[in-house]
């Protein structure tokens, strides 16, 4: 799952290749949040220091910056990873609130759901799953 790689808690481990082609990836992730943590110090000056406090103990990871990184933008990532997906393609599970709010439906629009209130009407760009969240080893 993105969400995971992204966080650093991806759990597949796969096999010789995918193993190297995984560390290769953290690395580049680790720089990646690096230049997105010295950035924020940077244009912060004055709270710089509450930037340190909230993400000490991080390390070269970056966990708890990735972590607040994925759920400012998982919506977005959604919609890029989405972006060309036909109408009629649909998520695998029922996640998308229907019309009496009684039961769920798929997302057949994009794998979106669709936005009831705010923005443009018909507007679909609701993430439609929260698995990322859940451990993987329960999905």
């Amino acid at each position: 799952d993105i969400g995971d790689i992204v966080r650093g808690r991806d759990l597949f481990r796969g096999n010789t290749y995918e193993s190297a082609q995984r560390k290769q990836l953290d690395k580049k992730l680790k720089k990646i949040f690096k230049n997105i943590y010295d950035k924020l110090l940077e244009e912060n000056p004055t709270s710089g220091q509450a930037l340190q406090a909230g993400y000490n103990g991080d390390g070269d990871n970056y966990y708890k910056l990735r972590e607040d990184w994925w759920y400012a933008n998982r919506e977005t990532v959604w919609k890029a990873i989405t972006c060309k997906a036909d109408t009629g393609n649909a998520y695998f599970r029922p996640t998308c609130d229907s019309a009496d709010g009684n039961s769920k439906s798929q997302a057949h629009d994009k794998c979106r759901c669709e936005k009831k209130s705010g923005g443009k009407g018909g507007e679909v760009n609701i993430v439609p799953t929260y698995f990322d969240y859940v451990p993987q080893y329960l999905r």
